[in-house]
């Protein structure tokens, strides 16, 4: 995986999901899936080249599915199988809310004695947006059927770190756009890249 993929995938995906894990989704992908996946990076390849170039008009938009997204995120995980985050699927609304559900693999690591190696948590949030700059407002996070602080996803997210199974820092961090994005907004079904 290119430099330049592998640190939009991280700043997209903590801004999109502020799971901060830096991976994504997946089964084995189909070909439709690449195909999905290799559109959406493309178009952030071609927003960063464009960043160099002096330009004064309005923002310009992309819009990408969120079938696309998620096949993106799938192809994201399938580059870096070490990672903790070893699923993710999110669906998306109106006015930047998301909702999603991720599988966490912490194999190995020494965990409390409330918490299994491999879970799944479900999500609601809303992504906001500001001075370049994108973090997550969770407003409900469960670990299976159990609803769940945000403190707690933190926790495992600074255990998968301290065994190497992540890169992330804290799931309360703001992260940076991508270089060239100016804004991320979703509407139901769609996320939208202002540039």
């Amino acid at each position: 995986m290119n430099t330049r993929r592998r640190k939009a995938a991280g700043v997209v995906l903590a801004g999109l999901l502020c799971l901060q894990l830096s991976a994504a989704a997946s089964a084995d992908l189909t070909k439709e899936m690449k195909q999905d996946a290799a559109r959406l990076q493309l178009e952030l390849d071609r927003i960063d080249a464009l960043a160099g170039t002096p330009y004064s008009g309005p923002l310009r938009k992309s819009v990408f599915s969120e079938q696309e997204l998620n096949a993106w995120l799938a192809d994201l995980v399938e580059a870096d199988p070490k990672n903790a985050l070893r699923g993710l699927a999110i669906k998306l609304f109106d006015g930047n809310r998301i909702e999603g559900k991720a599988f966490v693999d912490l194999s190995g690591a020494t965990l409390p004695l409330s918490f299994k190696p491999k879970m799944n948590i479900y999500f609601a949030a809303q992504v906001i947006v500001s001075e370049g700059k994108a973090r997550v407002e969770f407003s409900k996070i469960f670990l299976d059927s159990q609803p769940i602080p945000v403190a707690v996803v933190d926790m495992v997210i600074a255990i998968a770190a301290k065994f190497g199974h992540s890169k992330a820092g804290s799931i309360l961090d703001a992260v940076a756009l991508p270089r060239g994005l100016k804004d991320l907004q979703s509407r139901t079904g769609q996320v939208i890249l202002y540039y």
